[in-house]
């Protein structure tokens, strides 16, 4: 196995297990994205006369046959490999020979790696926000199943005035309405073509075309200058994962509502029995504990988007290694979310509210009252606040 910066010296096994850490694990997502990549940046050395025709077409067709074989777990990105990119590019010149050793002519891992990863996260950007918007979906079935129910509007843990399920709901819709207006922004960021930038100087004396491999890969625009590429990692990283504390909080707070919601005291809704979990020991118990671990996942999120910006937060300019570090955290709050957003939208599918069991304290309707005085017997608001504060003196 021969890495792609193999120079035929040794290489500590510790060394190669600390260096390549977790990357031949959270890799696999990156095959079809690095295929992809790999065959823009061949088909371009093609056409630009820098490999010939035959070659682009070993190479192109060899990829395909390892992406397909991949799917059908044929092979595995091992620790040898080190990541995906050694891992294809391996495999390929060993089923097709020289050919595949001229596929990296022009390119550096390190736009190797950003161009896989940038076609991923827009395809990961616009999957998170179609699951926010079937989250939207159930959030607004709820309001048109209960929307009229009463409920208390809290401010400081007490009742202060009269809210309602369709209140309740549409204050949340909000929020996950700006995460996906929120994720499209962010998508904006990555949709830029890091190919051509190679180490992150440029391929002085290679013709390559930038606006060609944009265009097959569908990017927006093409990042100039080429040093410009090394200085944006992290930043479209960590924008994805600020949007997504922004959702994951907002779940988070919808959890400690119904969490609050669901205890003996309130009993304001009911759960679907699918939804809950039960106690090793207390034989009548009904957990609400995917509503538990929603509230706690904000949290998670929230260390992913701190250990993103500390990472790049003082490295100066160009490529360092550092940078690997970056996958961990922004795979993790992926994944997480979209875990999250799924469960959330099943559960609310199956939430009832229990309008028998609200009641709502009789002071809650103070502040109509005060309105009321000020509409109907032109009371200016400060005195009619004071009249009304006098039923509730203690």
């Amino acid at each position: 196995m021969s890495r792609l910066w193999d120079k035929g010296l040794p290489l500590d096994e510790r060394v190669l297990r600390y260096t390549a850490g977790e990357d031949h694990l959270l890799d696999a997502r990156l095959v079809p994205y690095d295929v992809r990549g790999s065959i823009a940046h061949a088909e371009m050395l093609a056409a630009t006369g820098l490999i010939g025709d035959d070659d682009c077409a070993a190479i192109c067709d060899g990829l395909r046959a390892l992406e397909k074989s991949f799917d059908a777990g044929e092979w595995a990105i091992g620790l040898e490999d080190e990541d995906v990119h050694t891992a294809l590019e391996s495999r390929l010149t060993s089923n097709i020979g020289p050919a595949g050793g001229r596929l990296h002519l022009g390119r550096s891992r390190n736009d190797q790696v950003l161009t896989a990863l940038r076609l991923y996260l827009r395809d990961a950007v616009l999957d998170l926000a179609a699951r926010v918007e079937n989250l939207r979906t159930s959030t607004d079935a709820l309001a048109q199943r209960q929307g009229d129910v009463e409920i208390p509007g809290y401010t400081h843990m007490q009742h202060a005035m009269p809210s309602s399920v369709a209140l309740w709901c549409g204050g949340f819709d909000e929020g996950f309405a700006d995460a996906v207006a929120g994720l499209k922004t962010v998508h904006r960021r990555i949709d830029k073509n890091p190919l051509g930038s190679a180490a992150g100087y440029g391929t002085p004396g290679l013709p390559l075309d930038r606006e060609m491999t944009r265009a097959k890969l569908e990017f927006e625009s093409t990042q100039v200058p080429v040093t410009a590429v090394q200085l944006s990692r992290g930043k479209a990283e960590s924008a994805l994962l600020f949007e997504i504390t922004l959702l994951m909080q907002d779940l988070g707070r919808m959890a400690t509502d119904l969490l609050l919601f669901y205890t003996q005291e309130f009993a304001f809704v009911s759960l679907a029995n699918e939804v809950t979990t039960g106690s090793s020991i207390m034989p009548q118990k009904r957990n609400p504990d995917v509503l538990e671990l929603l509230r706690a996942s904000s949290a998670s999120s929230q260390a992913c988007l701190n250990e993103s910006l500390m990472i790049t937060a003082k490295l100066p300019s160009g490529y360092h290694r550092d940078l690997q570090r970056l996958k961990a955290p922004l795979f993790r709050s992926i994944d997480l979310a979209v875990d999250s957003v799924d469960i959330m939208a099943y559960l609310l599918e199956g939430l009832e509210f229990l309008p028998d069991n609200i009641e709502l304290d009789e002071g809650i309707f103070a502040t109509a009252e005060a309105y009321r005085l000020v509409q109907q017997e032109g009371m200016p608001f400060r005195d009619a606040y004071r009249q009304v504060a006098k039923r509730y003196a203690k």
